[in-house]
């Protein structure tokens, strides 16, 4: 049995599912997945994520905003904490750095990052970091706000392997997405190979980022499966072995309510 550590469900378009958040769900755990962190992107749509999901234990949620949401969507650390104390939530994030869409807004970004930092640090629950074209930043506001005290994920990993040492360092597990099975992810499956089972997790990411051979197709957590079959035949394992060994990662750091 598998778990998605990080997937969008209320982002998913329910055409294909016959309109029914339901039926979504069952097809998930029909292919085998037990447990989605249904990750939070924006504070204004976390109500209706949560509601969403509420009467599902195999879903847990997360609390916070993307690097990439508007400017405008301030991050106050006490509302961040309020909604962050509903048992469902065992996570804050995503949050983190993204100097490749925003490059001018870098300060607002770090700034914002820092608070999600500092509230799971008080709230003791981990942090999931999203980075891109922003390593040495991440890594230094990562350490500046003692996330080790927290911990968490550098999710849909695509980084070096030097930048993965770092995080190690500090505690963070990584988890690999669908990009493992891009063509051009070479560098990035090489860096697969290297991170230890103890710290490492698989995810969709969906509804973006579909794996091969479902690239440009929407994405949702029944091809998780396709991640660990990818991280499986790279580390020259089976995928039962990366299922078992992502799954207990997950429970170890995220300790989802069921």
């Amino acid at each position: 049995m598998f778990v998605d550590s990080h997937c969008h469900l209320d982002c998913i378009k329910l055409d294909e599912f016959d309109d029914d958040f339901d039926i979504l769900i069952q097809r998930c755990i029909d292919a085998g997945v037990e447990h989605m962190l249904c990750v939070s992107i924006d504070m204004h749509k976390y109500p209706h994520m949560l509601e969403q999901v509420q009467g599902y234990p195999q879903v847990s949620v997360s609390a916070g905003v993307h690097p990439m949401a508007e400017q405008s969507e301030d991050v106050d650390a006490d509302a961040l904490k309020g909604i962050a104390s509903n048992e469902k939530v065992v996570a804050i994030g995503e949050t983190g750095l993204d100097y490749y869409y925003n490059k001018d807004n870098q300060k607002s970004q770090q700034e914002r990052f820092r608070t999600h930092i500092q509230c799971a640090v008080d709230l003791d629950k981990p942090v999931i970091v999203h980075t891109r074209d922003a390593g040495r930043d991440t890594l230094d506001i990562l350490k500046q706000e003692n996330a080790e005290q927290c911990g968490g994920v550098i999710h849909c990993f695509t980084e070096t392997m030097e930048f993965a040492e770092k995080a190690l360092e500090l505690g963070f597990m990584i988890s690999f997405s669908g990009i493992i099975t891009f063509r051009n992810a070479e560098a990035l499956r090489e860096v697969a190979r290297q991170v230890p089972d103890s710290r490492l997790l698989i995810e969709t990411d969906a509804p973006y980022l579909a794996p091969a051979p479902f690239r440009g197709k929407q994405n949702y957590p029944a091809h998780v499966k396709h991640v660990a079959q990818k991280l499986a035949d790279i580390r020259n394992t089976s995928i039962e072995h990366i299922a078992e060994v992502s799954k207990h990662n997950y429970y170890r750091l995220f300790h989802p309510c069921q």
